[in-house]
């Protein structure tokens, strides 16, 4: 390691996050086969397989494992060292910033946000990452730049800000039976419902409001995803709820009819959130700056 080139620590940062020659070939900008090379020259230098393979993919060895963690804080420390004091020439940048956030979001905030960005910064790539993983590792190891959604206190490392409360609403397609009927918790209830649940949940607040008016109501199809949701009630006879920002935009190109729920629903807190180490990072702050508005957020 005496004589290595240290910008193959840098490869074999992204090659470890990645776990993949292809896709640590994307994000290096490099050909596959030169990405590969250099995965050879690693192997060399280190003295270890470093990725072996395991069907189709390939998993980090023992001594891999064992150093992803520093050796990532490492670069994150050299790259604040080489932007420490400097004002960054967004016009020149290149770099690739990624979001984790649930569907909504990213069928939401990707064409305004590159809209807000792309004048001033036509370097920045935007990757999202569905969300999966709540725990802070992906933030640590600095698979995920930002995390986007509802975000409980995540301890000191952390840092976050609330960009608003999302109202749920209740949507239907333009020629549900019950599309002329005002929408009480009793015809609510009545009508069958698809919900929305990653872990496979049926039930959730809107029960819990229901059942304080003696009301049950009927869960015909629980789905993981928001996008799926809203295609089987343009497509049936089903209701749903969303929030309120993405059902108006499912609402503007289907003429799906939106209406609110007359129940105690919580608001649901939509936070951004980042690792403490980018506090300072200049261009991490600019794009920061730029989500509130993006996602039609004032103040």
């Amino acid at each position: 390691m005496a004589h290595i080139d240290l910008n193959l620590l840098n490869a074999l940062d992204v090659l470890l996050a990645e776990g993949s020659v292809t896709g640590a070939a994307e994000r290096l900008h490099l050909s596959v086969p030169a990405t590969s090379r250099t995965l050879d020259r690693i192997r060399k230098a280190m003295g270890d397989p470093i990725l072996v393979r395991a069907g189709r993919g390939l998993v980090p060895t023992p001594r891999a494992l064992a150093i992803q963690s520093r050796l990532h804080e490492l670069l994150e420390e050299a790259r604040e060292l080489m932007r420490a004091g400097e004002d960054p020439d967004l016009a020149a940048l290149e770099r690739t910033f990624t979001l984790r956030a649930n569907d909504v979001f990213i069928s939401v905030l990707p064409a305004a946000l590159l809209e807000r960005t792309r004048g001033v910064a036509p370097g920045i790539r935007l990757r999202f990452m569905a969300e999966g993983e709540e725990d802070l590792a992906p933030l640590r190891d600095g698979r995920v730049d930002l995390d986007l959604g509802s975000i409980g206190y995540q301890g000191p490392e952390i840092r976050s800000r609330l960009l608003f409360q999302e109202q749920m609403v209740g949507m239907m397609a333009a020629g549900h039976p019950l599309v002329s009927s005002e929408m009480s918790p009793k015809r609510l209830a009545s009508a069958r419902h698809v919900v929305v649940s990653r872990r496979g949940r049926s039930r959730g607040a809107l029960d819990t409001a229901l059942e304080r008016h003696g009301l049950e109501r009927t869960v015909a199809a629980v789905v993981p995803s928001y996008t799926a949701a809203a295609h089987i009630v343009l497509t049936s006879d089903l209701i749903g709820l969303f929030p309120e920002r993405y059902a108006h935009q499912v609402a503007a190109v289907s003429g799906a009819r939106i209406f609110p729920v007359d129940l105690d629903l919580p608001l649901i807190p939509v936070s951004l959130a980042w690792h403490v180490r980018h506090d300072s990072d200049p261009v991490h702050q600019w794009l920061r700056q730029q989500i509130p508005p993006a996602m039609g957020v004032r103040g």
